[in-house]
C-alpha cells in the first residue's frame, strides 16, 4: 500500500483540488491512502477565532464566517450545482464549531485548540472526498480520530502504537482509495486531540508504519527537500538522496519540509519517503530512505526565526553545575519551551528556546529570583550542516553574532 500526504498548499482553492486529481491520475492510486491537511491558510484562521473566542468576543462571529466564505467559494468552484450534498456536510461542520463554543466550559486554551482547529482537516477532507468521488475516483474517507489514538497532551499529543495500529489494520480497506486527515487524533474519552503543528506529515509515517506500507510520498510545492529554504537563500539547490540519518538531523535542527517526529517511523521499518513536486508529479524529486549521507554533498542552511536566547549566571560567581542545570531543565520543561542550543561554561548558562505556547514572562520572573538573567526576542537561528568556510562568511555577513556553536560537521549561529 502506498500513502500519499498532500499538504494545505496543494488545495488551497478549487485548481489545488483540481490538480490533486491531476496529480492522482498520472501516478496511479491503487491500494492508496491519502492525508490531506486544512485548506491553504485555514489552520491559522481558526487560531484567530480561537483567540477571539477567549480573548475579543465581538470579533468571533466575524472570523468564523470569513473560514465559511472561504470554503463557501471553494465549493462553488468545484459543485456548481448549489443542491449537492456537500454543501449541507460542510454546513454541519461549522454548526457543530458554533456547538462546541456555546457550550464549552473549559478555560484550557489547549483543549479548546485541538477541538476546533481539527474542523479544517475535517472540512478539506471531506470536499476532497466529495470532489473525487463526483470526477468517478471512488473513495472512502475515514476519520482519522477513531484510528490514531493518543494521550491527553493536548496540542502535542502522544500516540498509542498498540490501539492505533490495531484500530488502523480494522478501518482500512487495502483494496480502495482511502481519505483522511492529518494531524489531529483522540484520546481515551474521544475528545480530538491534535499531534503538533505540521503533524500531517507525521499522521502519514503512523498510517504507513501501521500498514506496513511500501512508500510515503510528500506532495508539495517545491521540487523536494532542498539545501536550504529559497524564501531566506538564493540558489538553492534540490537534494536527490538523503539517508534517514542525515534526514532526522536536518529535521532535528528545523528543516521545514520533514517534520521531525515523521522520519522515527518510517526508518524502524525502512519505509521511503519520497518528496515531490505537485505541480511536476512525474519528476524524481527527492528520495529519503536506506544509504549513506546526503547527494549532492553541499552545505545545507536551516533558518528558524522569532527564537528566544536567554543567558543565565550565577548570582554569587559559583559555578553552575549539574543540580542547577538539571533545575534549569526542569523549568523549561515545565514551560513547554523547545530547546534549540545549550552553551555552558563555569559560571553562565545560555539556551536558544522556540516560544510556542507564550510562556516565555512566567520562565523569566522564576529564573530571575534565582540567576541573573539576560535576554533577546526575535532573535534568528541558523543552522548550516555540513559547512564550509565560504558558507560561514556568507551568512555571518552584516550580522549581530549573539552566539556560536561548532561541532564535526554542524554550525549554530544566533543572531540579531
Amino acid at each position: 500500500m502506498k500513502i500519499f500526504k498532500f499538504g494545505g498548499a496543494s488545495v488551497k482553492d478549487a485548481n489545488g483540488v483540481k490538480n490533486l486529481v491531476n496529480v492522482l491520475q498520472q501516478v496511479g492510486y491503487d491500494n492508496t491512502l491519502i492525508v490531506i491537511s486544512a485548506m491553504g491558510k485555514t489552520t491559522n484562521a481558526i487560531e484567530v477565532v480561537i483567540k477571539n473566542y477567549f480573548e475579543k468576543n465581538n470579533e468571533l462571529q466575524a472570523s468564523i464566517q470569513e473560514i465559511a466564505k472561504y470554503h463557501n467559494e471553494i465549493l462553488l468552484d468545484l459543485f456548481p450545482n448549489e443542491s449537492h450534498p456537500i454543501f449541507g456536510k460542510v454546513k454541519q461542520f461549522f454548526e457543530e464549531m458554533q456547538g462546541f463554543l456555546g457550550r464549552n466550559k473549559s478555560p484550557d486554551y489547549n483543549y479548546v485548540y485541538d477541538q476546533l482547529v481539527s474542523f479544517g482537516e475535517l472540512i478539506s477532507t471531506t470536499i476532497v472526498s466529495a470532489y473525487l468521488n463526483d470526477v468517478s475516483i471512488e473513495n472512502t474517507w475515514l476519520d482519522t480520530r477513531e484510528m490514531i489514538k493518543t494521550d491527553t497532551n493536548y496540542r502535542d499529543a502522544k500516540v498509542d502504537w498498540e490501539l492505533t495500529q490495531e484500530n488502523i489494520k480494522q478501518n482500512v480497506n487495502r483494496s480502495k482509495l482511502n481519505i483522511t486527515q492529518g494531524f489531529i487524533g483522540s484520546d481515551p474519552n474521544n475528545f480530538t486531540t491534535t499531534l503538533g503543528r505540521e503533524g500531517s506529515d507525521y499522521t502519514a509515517a503512523i498510517f504507513a508504519y501501521c500498514l506496513n506500507a511500501e512508500s510515503v510520498t510528500i506532495w508539495k510545492d517545491v521540487p523536494g527537500v532542498l539545501n536550504a529554504d529559497p524564501r531566506y537563500f538564493e540558489n538553492a539547490q534540490l537534494l536527490h538522496h538523503i539517508s534517514y540519518r542525515e534526514a532526522i538531523e536536518l529535521a532535528f535542527y528545523g528543516a521545514s519540509v520533514i517534520h521531525p517526529k515523521t522520519l522515527q517511523p518510517l526508518q524502524r521499518k525502512e519505509i521511503p519517503l519520497y518528496v515531490k513536486s505537485f505541480l511536476n508529479p512525474k519528476a524524481a524529486g527527492t528520495a529519503v530512505k536506506k544509504g549513506a549521507g546526503i547527494t549532492p554533498n553541499v552545505p545545507c542552511f536551516i533558518v528558524k526565526k522569532n527564537q528566544v536566547l536567554i543567558s543565565l549566571s550565577s548570582l554569587d560567581f559559583s559555578f553552575i553545575v549539574e543540580n542547577n542545570i538539571s533545575e534549569i531543565f526542569k523549568l523549561l520543561h515545565d514551560s513547554k519551551m523547545k530547546v534549540d542550543v545549550i552553551q555552558n561554561s563555569a559560571i553562565s548558562f545560555s539556551v536558544c528556546v522556540d516560544n510556542k505556547f507564550n510562556n516565555l514572562e512566567k520562565l523569566l520572573k522564576i529564573l530571575r529570583s534565582k540567576f541573573k538573567v539576560t535576554h533577546h526576542e526575535n532573535v534568528s537561528l541558523y543552522t548550516i550542516r555540513h559547512f564550509t568556510e565560504a558558507a560561514i562568511e556568507g551568512l555571518q555577513k552584516g550580522k549581530e553574532i549573539l552566539l556560536e556553536q561548532r561541532a564535526d560537521q554542524t554550525i549554530q549561529l544566533v543572531v540579531k
